[in-house]
């Protein structure tokens, strides 16, 4: 993960609400706004969830209906909006609440597909088993592939928001051909290769690939603030999540 370097705290652009995006939706739980905050967040993060349940064992429906069951529980009991950003980083948060969902299954009538044929998030079953079919050995734990998934996810989003600043711009056919040198240390001919495609002089590509990287680490900052309770922790995230994609490489 080359481009995911510590910063000093001061460059960071930190705001709580960052973080607190759908803890604003406290009291509201059933008003349009809530349940878009909600399910715009889900629908990042909702494969950390469904490869933790795979890893615990349960079959491709059965996670899939458990993951979508837990977006709603935490919707209609208002437990995201209770969660208090002071207590610890999000990821921490939302696991430990998937892991209590999962412990009161069991005491759940079963015979009613979970969360009622009720959707939340679009979850894709197809896409689903293909990335879990691609994850390591039994070996690995569930909270490894939870983590791992939730870095990925932080990195997905972030080069998301990055590529619609450049469309924003007009200038997507830029990122797209210079992406790749996000997470690369690419050579010489390589940098040759994108200058020759896109029609810019060599020196044009090496000026903005090193601008293209500057807005990612900076925007994964941002990202990551959302997820942590102040702007001291936001270094430390960085590097626990450069250890957790390392440790998967």
């Amino acid at each position: 993960m080359e481009a995911v370097h510590r910063h000093g705290a001061g460059a960071a652009n930190f705001n709580t609400t960052h973080w607190t995006m759908v803890l604003a939706c406290e009291g509201e739980s059933d008003s349009p706004r809530a349940q878009e905050a909600l399910a715009s967040f889900f629908q990042t993060y909702w494969y950390p969830l469904y490869g933790y349940v795979r890893r615990r064992g349960y079959s491709e429906p059965d996670a899939e209906d458990i993951v979508q069951a837990f977006c709603l529980h935490l919707q209609e009991k208002g437990a995201v909006a209770k969660a208090d950003p002071h207590r610890g980083k999000f990821r921490t948060f939302l696991l430990s609440s998937l892991q209590n969902f999962l412990a009161n299954e069991n005491e759940r009538a079963c015979a009613q597909k979970r969360g009622g044929g009720r959707e939340l998030i679009r979850l894709d079953a197809d896409e689903a088993n293909a990335r879990y079919e691609l994850e390591p050995g039994h070996s690995v734990t569930p909270e490894t592939i939870f983590e791992r998934r939730w870095a990925n996810a932080l990195l997905e989003q972030t080069v998301s928001g990055l590529r619609a600043d450049f469309i924003t711009r007009g200038k997507e056919r830029l990122f797209d051909g210079l992406s790749s040198f996000l997470t690369s240390d690419l050579d010489e001919i390589s940098y040759q290769t994108a200058a020759d495609q896109l029609g810019l002089p060599l020196s044009a590509v090496k000026t903005t690939v090193h601008r293209l990287r500057r807005d990612y680490r900076s925007k994964l900052r941002e990202e990551i603030s959302r997820t942590v309770s102040s702007s001291d922790e936001i270094d430390d995230e960085i590097l626990y999540l450069r250890k957790v994609l390392a440790s998967a490489a």
